[in-house]
């Protein structure tokens, strides 16, 4: 078995290597038997595509995305 070196890689290259390679080929990569989390439901709405597009604006200048502000001004106003 070898040992893994790590080496950034784009997605096209990792899928073109594990094509040809098998991940338990390395002795330090261990298989993981159980991992919980939590998922947070979300409910999305539809938006004029205009008010969209200011939301998205501002969101450009305060250097946020777009869901975020949208989160934080409800937020602010339904407390």
């Amino acid at each position: 078995m070898k040992k893994s070196k790590l080496k950034e890689m784009t997605i096209a290259e990792a899928s073109d290597y594990f094509d040809e390679h098998d991940i338990f080929e390395f002795e330090d990569v261990k298989e993981v038997a159980d991992v919980k989390f939590k998922l947070h439901k979300k409910k999305y709405v539809g938006l004029d595509m205009g008010l969209f597009n200011k939301i998205k604006s501002k969101a450009r200048k305060l250097h946020k995305s777009e869901d975020l502000l949208i989160k934080e001004w409800l937020t602010e106003k339904v407390g």
